[in-house]
């Protein structure tokens, strides 16, 4: 079975429709550091197209027929697998690779689809060519610490289901990591955005707010952190054994989504003055009920001291004007 990655080498605007490769590698992985993403979605292409372009070999996986063909499309290779009726072949594949990333959340009422099958996970990977697993996870393990600043070390105490199933996830990942001699690597991110996925984003193209967006308005403080320092922080560890085994990835400004929207809608608004946003009203609208829950400041100072990460994006402003940059027309935005 092939494993190769055949990607546009250099990074779309916002309004761009990627379907045709630039070229592609398929070397031995025996003569290349290779990564395999479980889980290929936002933060995986990203991280995929980045460590193609230093010459990796990337290979990953999807859960649906569709989503499979809209990434081959894009360029990326990818393998079809059902956690439920989970592929041998594809499990083989784990042991040729030297970094594994797990970037898939916990079902409400199934947990880790892929830790359903811890045991098959382990076989698979014995006496094999990995060397560093890691998992990504959320600051919502922290729970609601009523504003304080936290840090790696601060207890956890997750409230929804879904926060306490990903502090389940960490633990079972890293017990895979430990049995197999490897250091176990956590990182828990905060709210994710990037180009295609952002409050202008959102804005533009008139959607209306999740479920988790609500739950977010009233709060005083919100972390979240651009996709490309995400890769940035995975990147720093990729070479180099690290520190500590948890790290908070998250910019310097928890400021509250109300704040970013303002903010996003008045980039929107600089840059097409014409262009009208009714729905997006009315949806902000619908927030004033809601009940916050889950507000804390979280800390990143392990990240930028342990990992010599230096933010690309330390502030919703920063990046939500790169964002809007990258964006010619409103009407060709992913």
């Amino acid at each position: 079975m092939e494993i190769a990655l055949s990607i546009p080498l250099q990074r779309c605007h916002a309004h761009d429709h990627v379907g045709t490769s630039f070229g592609s590698i398929s070397p031995t992985l025996s003569e290349k550091r290779s990564m395999f993403i479980i889980g290929m979605g936002f933060v995986g292409q990203s991280l995929a197209r980045k460590l193609h372009n230093q010459g990796w070999v990337v290979s990953g996986t999807c859960t649906t027929h569709v989503k499979k063909q809209q990434l081959q499309n894009m360029g990326f290779h990818v393998h079809l697998f059902d956690a439920n009726n989970p592929d041998l072949d594809i499990l083989r594949l784990l042991k040729n690779y030297t970094h594994v990333l797990v970037s898939v959340p916990p079902l409400v009422g199934i947990g880790d689809p892929m830790l359903q099958h811890e045991e098959l996970f382990r076989r698979s990977l014995v006496n094999s060519d990995v060397q560093w697993l890691s998992y990504l996870s959320s600051t919502s393990v922290y729970g609601d610490c009523a504003g304080e600043l936290v840090d790696e070390d601060y207890p956890t105490n997750p409230e929804s289901e879904l926060a306490k199933l990903r502090l389940s996830s960490e633990e079972g990942w890293s017990n895979v990591s430990r049995d197999l001699g490897i250091s176990p690597l956590l990182f828990r991110l905060g709210g994710i955005y990037g180009p295609g996925r952002s409050a202008i984003d959102t804005i533009i193209k008139q959607k209306p707010m999740s479920e988790g967006q609500k739950r977010r308005k009233h709060r005083k403080h919100t972390s979240r952190v651009h996709v490309d320092d995400i890769c940035q922080a995975l990147m720093a560890t990729v070479d180099v054994p690290s520190p500590r085994e948890v790290y908070n990835i998250v910019d310097d400004d928890p400021a509250p989504r109300e704040e970013v929207f303002e903010y996003a809608m008045k980039l929107v608004e600089e840059k097409w003055p014409g262009l009208k946003l009714q729905i997006v009203e009315q949806s902000q609208k619908e927030w004033s009920s809601v009940n916050p829950k889950g507000d804390k400041r979280v800390c990143n100072a392990r990240m930028k001291k342990e990992l010599g990460v230096q933010l690309l994006f330390p502030d919703y402003k920063s990046g939500l004007k790169s964002i809007i940059d990258q964006i010619e027309s409103p009407f060709h935005c992913h």
